[in-house]
């Protein structure tokens, strides 16, 4: 355990298809630990959903507590640009568990990435055609 008590950044990313726990120092350019939904199951199509998000962050929390942080400034981000503009069913209990694995929350922020004029949706004019 270290001496002082360090602060830092947790980066979730939260789609539809995954869930993605990225924890960082204080300036964000060092990572301290970084798991994903998909790391908790090996079913694809579960990767997305609240409980491998709740196993990933009580792996990634324990990670980071033992390497000295107390404490964490959430970022919560969606895939944002041309496609969804919420977070996935993985993001609210990602939160939650972070909290009971004690870390503290400072504060909490959405950086999902909104164009104010957006580039071109794939597909073409007709959509895509399967």
């Amino acid at each position: 355990m270290h001496d002082e008590k360090k602060w830092g950044i947790a980066h979730i990313y939260s789609s539809v298809n995954n869930t993605i726990i990225h924890i960082t120092d204080i300036t964000g350019a060092e990572t301290i630990a970084r798991v994903s939904g998909g790391m908790m199951t090996k079913r694809d199509k579960d990767k997305g959903t609240p409980y491998p998000a709740i196993l990933a962050v009580k792996k990634a929390a324990e990670e980071a507590l033992n390497k000295g942080i107390i404490g964490v400034n959430l970022r919560v981000r969606a895939p944002g640009g041309h496609k969804k503009k919420i977070p996935g069913p993985g993001a609210q209990p990602a939160i939650r568990a972070l909290v009971r694995a004690g870390l503290k929350i400072g504060t909490i922020e959405d950086v999902t990435p909104i164009p104010h004029d957006t580039t071109r949706k794939p597909g073409g004019r007709r959509g895509r055609r399967a």
